[in-house]
């Protein structure tokens, strides 16, 4: 394998184009749209000058809140071009979220689609932003939002008031030349922060992770490199290009190694099926529900999976019945495991292609090229023995600038020596081959979505009812986890299950949204007064039906 790239994304894309710039870089079969990679280039191109001149600059920030079309693919390279940063958001989120994300990451641009399931974007970014109908497009004055300057649009609506029609980006970008457009590539470096992704944490609100063009585009190489991706390789990207699974791991991985991305707009098991067979992907990365899913579909076995050979599952751990029919079903046997979290770009260990099955379902693989890794002591910090249970901690070249504007929360997720902790426990073994063994933290990861309870108890506390509210994950079949919030409600009030669901939605995301709600007199608690999550948990375990 190669030592570390120095490079950035609009280097890396120019690069491809140079060597594959016939061949398919992008493919949308829900619109039509297929693009090779000269084609995509001189899009991403168009729309990287439309940034320049509705005044993007070096450094700022810009947030895409979209499902999986074609423009977020290349929204994502045209920023990389002219080193605005750009800010995932999660296509779940609502209006607190929504307003959160603009707020804490200084986004001066938001780009959207009109709607997703049960939330419309465009009314949701409206309430946010009440001065957008006295707005000149460009030059919104929002008192919540003082850095948001821009809001485009992409969609087929008429009227957008305040609003720029995503067209009309890339027609602005007329007035801007190639050479002005070379001339602020020349002062991108391979360290700036190009990425920012948000993670939420014990402290609740979630945290913008910087990744830096270095951090990202060496991660995807070293996944592509275990994972044997080339350039004739089709990827089924049905994992959402807000996470680095689907940025890092999927599109970047693509262009890279100048294989063609087949977009899926959003996981749906039937979809996914026609598309692998009609394109005739070769690789299909997901987390594991949805390889249940897929499996599990009445109509499986009426499409032909013979063209996958590779992928990689990553989220949550895999039963080994589901990695067998994986195998043999959908015929993927070279299907690799991942482990990693956000602030390393995401991944840290891979299983390899040549694992046995069973090195596959049991461990979380051993570390990718030129990344450390260690099991250190919770207390002291210092290197365990092998098979000895500590914290998994990493370092290297794929660790994250920081949290944007937390330096605390930096420096507590970073420490001294360069290692970043991970906050999972685990083990390796004499073979290199990591384990996780359990969490540190109280994360619930719920189909391959990490949800922090912190953040949906600071909510429930908004309801005049509750008095008191812990949330944890209980284990569940299909998910892995579900979510549980034990509530206290205040004295001589009643609620039930359904009111306190009913509460949350339209304010949260649906997928943290508890499954479970349990009323209660008292939490266990320690000598000192702390919660013991881990007993609310194991209380309730077990006894819980769907």
């Amino acid at each position: 394998m190669s030592s570390y790239r120095e490079i950035t994304i609009g280097e890396l894309l120019k690069e491809t184009v140079s060597r594959y710039g016939k061949e398919e870089a992008l493919v949308a079969p829900e619109t039509g749209l297929r693009q090779n990679y000269q084609e995509f280039y001189n899009t991403c191109k168009d729309i990287a000058k439309g940034l320049m001149a509705m005044g993007i600059r070096k450094g700022d920030n810009v947030s895409l809140w979209a499902t999986n079309i074609p423009e977020w693919a290349q929204l994502q390279f045209a920023l990389g071009m002219v080193g605005g940063v750009l800010v995932t958001v999660n296509t779940s989120y609502k209006t607190r979220e929504l307003e959160y994300i603009l707020k804490q990451s200084d986004s001066t641009t938001l780009f959207l689609i009109e709607e997703f399931k049960d939330t419309s974007y465009y009314e949701t970014t409206r309430g946010i932003v009440p001065e957008l109908e006295e707005s000149e497009p460009g030059k919104i004055s929002s008192s919540s939002l003082p850095y948001l300057k821009n809001i485009v649009y992409i969609g087929n609506r008429g009227e957008t008031p305040g609003m720029f029609k995503f067209k009309d980006v890339v027609e602005m970008g007329k007035t801007v030349t190639d050479e002005e457009l070379e001339q602020r590539q020349k002062t991108l470096h391979t360290h700036d922060v190009i990425n920012m992704q948000y993670t939420s944490g014990t402290t609740g609100f979630p945290k913008g992770v910087m990744l830096t063009h270095y951090n990202i585009i060496n991660n995807a190489r070293l996944v592509g490199e275990v994972a044997g991706m080339t350039h004739k390789d089709r990827l089924l990207i049905q994992v959402p290009l807000f996470h680095c699974f689907g940025c890092v791991i999927s599109s970047l991985n693509c262009v890279y190694f100048g294989a063609t991305m087949v977009l899926l707009d959003h996981f749906n098991p039937l979809k996914a099926l026609d598309i692998i067979n009609r394109e005739k992907c070769t690789a299909v990365n997901g987390v594991p529900t949805m390889f249940i899913s897929i499996l599990n579909h009445q109509d499986f076995d009426k499409y032909d999976m013979s063209s996958l050979r590779t992928g990689v599952m990553a989220g949550a751990p895999c039963p080994a019945e589901v990695m067998n029919q994986v195998i043999n079903r959908m015929h993927c046997p070279e299907i690799v495991i991942a482990y990693g979290l956000t602030e390393c770009s995401p991944v840290i260990t891979m299983t390899r292609r040549n694992d046995p099955v069973d090195v596959r379902v049991s461990t979380i693989g051993s570390l990718l090229d030129g990344i450390e890794g260690r099991i250190a002591d919770t207390a002291t910090g210092k290197e365990l023995p092998l098979n000895t249970q500590g914290e998994i901690v990493t370092r290297g070249g794929c660790v994250m600038k920081g949290y944007y504007k937390m330096q605390e929360a930096t420096d507590k997720a970073i420490d001294k020596q360069g290692w970043l902790h991970t906050g999972d426990l685990g083990t390796v073994d004499e073979n290199g081959n990591f384990r996780v063994t359990g969490r540190m933290k109280d994360m619930i990861i719920r189909g391959g979505e990490n949800i922090y309870p912190r953040e949906i108890e600071e909510f429930l506390y908004t309801n005049p009812k509750v008095r008191g509210v812990q949330v944890v994950g209980v284990p569940d079949e299909k998910y892995g986890e579900e979510i549980l919030a034990a509530i206290q409600l205040k004295k001589g009030v009643t609620s039930s299950v359904e009111d306190i669901q009913e509460f949350c939605k339209g304010k949260i995301a649906r997928h943290k949204i508890p499954h479970y709600v349990v009323f209660v007199e008292s939490f266990p608690m320690t000598a000192s007064g702390k919660v013991q999550k881990y007993k609310l948990r194991d209380m309730f375990a077990g006894k819980l039906k769907s």
